[in-house]
C-alpha cells in the first residue's frame, strides 16, 4: 500500500448558512468518507475552497479532521500557496500538528518558470525535512505546467517529495514522469477522476478523487480490480461511475460535488464566492445519475 493510500478524498469544506466553517460537518464528513472507500483525505486543497480560507480556518480544520480520522488513515494538509514563505509557514504548522503529509499546489497566477518551481518546493521541502509532500500539478489553474524533469530534479534533491497528484491532463507526459523517476521513489497519482484507469496503466498507484465524496466505494473496487489483475472488472466499475464523474465537472469545482453532495443529505453549504451555488442546469445534469446510481437522499 502506498504511503497515503489507493483512494484520497479532496474534502469539501462545509460552510454553514452565514458563511462560517461547519467544523461539526467536517468532523462527521471525513468519518463517512473513510468508511466508504477513502483511505486518505486532503483537508484545504483547492476543492476544499482553500483560496478562500483564511489560514487559522485551514489550521482548525486539518485539527478537526486529525482528532476524527487520524488513527484509520493518511489526513494530508492543503498548505500550498503562491507565496512560498506563506507555504513554508503553513507546512511547518501542518508537521507541528502531527499531520501526515502536505499537498503542495504549483503556485498560481505568478507563473514562475521551472527554475522558480523548483527553488519554490525546494525550500519548502528543507522546512520540513522529515514531513512527506506531495506535489501538486494542475496547469488549468496554475497557469503552469510542472514539467517531469522538473519533478525529478526536484526528486533528486528532497527525499521527502515522495508523491504526486497530477492533474495536467497529458497522458504522455504522466508516462514521461514514470520513465524518468522510478515506482519506488515516487507515487504517482491521478488528479483526473475520469483518468483514473488509464493512469493506473501508466504507473500511477491510485487517485486524489472528487468523486470518492458520493461513490468511494466504487471507486476503490475499480483500483482494487485492476491491480489485482481484473482489468475487465475495473472497466466495468469505470463504465458505472464515469458519468458522475464528468457531471461533477459540469461547473467550476467544487460546485457541482458540494450540489450533489446536499443532494445526497450533507448539509455542506454553498461555495464561498466568488464561487456561486450550482445552476438548475448543473442540477438536472447531475440528478439522473445520481438517482441511477441510488445516490439521492
Amino acid at each position: 500500500m502506498p504511503r497515503f493510500g489507493r483512494v484520497i478524498t479532496a474534502m469539501v469544506t462545509p460552510f454553514s448558512p452565514d458563511g462560517q466553517v461547519d467544523y461539526a460537518v467536517a468532523e462527521r464528513l471525513a468519518v463517512h468518507l473513510v468508511a466508504n472507500g477513502s483511505d486518505g483525505l486532503v483537508v484545504a486543497g483547492t476543492t476544499g475552497e482553500s483560496p478562500t480560507l483564511t489560514w487559522e480556518e485551514e489550521y482548525e480544520l486539518f485539527r478537526v479532521v486529525q482528532r476524527a480520522v487520524g488513527q484509520q488513515v493518511p489526513v494530508l494538509a492543503g498548505t500550498g500557496a503562491n507565496s512560498t514563505r506563506e507555504a513554508v509557514a503553513a507546512t511547518v504548522k501542518a508537521a507541528e500538528l502531527g499531520l501526515d503529509g502536505s499537498l503542495q499546489v504549483v503556485p498560481y497566477y505568478n507563473k514562475p518558470p521551472q527554475a522558480g518551481l523548483v527553488a519554490h518546493f525546494r525550500a519548502i521541502a528543507q522546512a520540513v525535512p522529515d514531513f512527506p509532500l506531495m506535489l501538486y500539478n494542475i496547469p488549468g489553474r496554475t497557469g503552469v505546467n510542472l514539467l517531469p524533469e522538473t519533478v525529478a530534479e526536484l526528486v533528486q534533491n528532497a527525499a521527502n517529495i515522495v508523491a504526486i497528484k497530477e492533474a495536467s491532463g497529458n497522458l504522455e507526459q504522466v508516462a514521461h514522469l514514470r520513465q524518468l523517476v522510478p515506482a519506488e521513489r515516487l507515487d504517482i497519482y491521478s488528479g483526473d477522476d475520469s483518468l483514473t484507469l488509464p493512469l493506473l496503466a501508466l504507473g500511477a498507484v491510485g487517485v486524489v478523487s472528487v468523486a470518492s465524496h458520493l461513490v468511494g466505494g466504487a471507486i476503490q473496487a475499480m483500483v482494487q480490480a485492476f491491480l489485482q489483475g481484473h482489468p475487465e472488472t475495473a472497466q466495468e466499475r469505470y463504465n458505472e461511475i464515469y458519468p458522475l464523474c464528468k457531471a461533477l465537472f459540469t461547473s467550476t469545482n467544487p460546485i457541482p460535488v458540494k450540489r450533489a453532495l446536499e443532494l445526497a443529505g450533507w448539509p455542506v453549504g454553498a461555495p464561498r464566492l466568488p464561487l456561486v451555488r450550482a445552476t438548475p442546469a448543473v442540477e438536472q445534469i447531475l440528478r439522473p445519475v445520481m438517482q441511477k446510481l441510488h445516490l439521492l437522499a
